[in-house]
């Protein structure tokens, strides 16, 4: 995530944990946030943001970008759960000399990636865990150039992913495919596929497949950064067509008037467990006086 001005302090953002019947209708699932900067205990946190979820071998993990708070470089964290409410903070697992956020996780084959936000790296850079839970390595470069929040997904025996072009304006949103993960990726003929949108054109967390419809989770930057969250269904989605619409419940996460996060809602990655429910991650924002 970026880290823009706030409009009387340092904002401030924490994570905390929503569930629900559907990541369309979340609600907070225990006292939030259950992360905060003061939880991170081998760095000096300036705040914690952008959480992604993976569960393995019963044991819950939580990557998210820890902002360092002299530097305000962002390297990737983790944290552990048993149940998914309570966490415990672990350290370190990924620092780059440049900054790193938007830390998406996800297993593949016996193998965990890690596809972070790599802007400074000027590529989408795809990393594996070489000792799961706390060590990723560089595997290779997906795509070139300065891509925000790429978000990755695998549907009908394709991979695919999109990315925000424009990482501080928050209005273009492309889309990319290819048959392997490591590619060759090739970019989507109707590119880009939003085009000057602040309110859908950058992602906010990972594609859903809910109830049978893809979803994608859409950060509102409208009329500040982190204004809501917001829902649009993938209606058409191949080689050659794309096409999505804002779903009804949208927008799906908004700030409260009080609270953690007050301020500004724009990440969310939810899960479904066994029971049919949903368990979701999400960060929040409130300003300092």
């Amino acid at each position: 995530m970026d880290t823009p001005g706030a409009r009387r302090g340092p904002r401030i953002w924490s994570i905390g944990m929503y569930s629900g019947r559907s990541p369309l209708a979340l609600s907070p699932a225990t006292v939030n946030p259950v992360l905060t900067a003061s939880d991170v205990t081998d760095a000096e946190a300036a705040f914690v943001a952008d959480p992604f979820l993976l569960r393995r071998q019963g044991i819950w993990y939580m990557y998210f970008e820890v902002l360092l708070r002299e530097s305000r470089r962002g390297v990737i964290g983790f944290a552990s759960s048993q149940d998914g409410l309570a966490w415990r903070y672990e350290r370190i697992a990924l620092d780059e000399p440049f900054h790193l956020s938007y830390a998406q996780v996800f297993p593949q084959g016996d193998s965990v990636y890690m596809l972070p936000e790599t802007l400074d790296a000027n590529a989408v850079r795809l990393y594996r865990a070489t000792r799961f839970p706390d060590k990723f390595e560089p595997v290779c470069d997906l795509i070139a150039g300065q891509w925000a929040d790429p978000t990755i997904f695998f549907d009908r025996g394709l991979w695919w992913m999109f990315a925000c072009s424009t990482p501080y304006a928050h209005r273009t949103l492309h889309l990319f495919y290819a048959e392997e993960l490591q590619g060759p990726w090739r970019a989507h003929p109707l590119n880009p596929i939003v085009a000057d949108d602040r309110r859908t054109a950058r992602c906010g967390g990972s594609v859903q497949r809910v109830d049978g419809h893809l979803i994608r989770f859409a950060q509102d930057a409208m009329p500040r950064y982190g204004s809501r969250l917001r829902a649009m269904e993938i209606l058409e989605l191949d080689r050659e067509l794309y096409r999505e619409v804002e779903r009804p419940e949208s927008p799906v996460l908004e700030p409260p008037e009080t609270g953690w996060n007050s301020n500004g809602i724009h990440h969310m990655d939810a899960h479904q467990l066994n029971s049919g429910d949903w368990l979701a991650c999400v960060d929040g924002d409130v300003i300092t006086p």
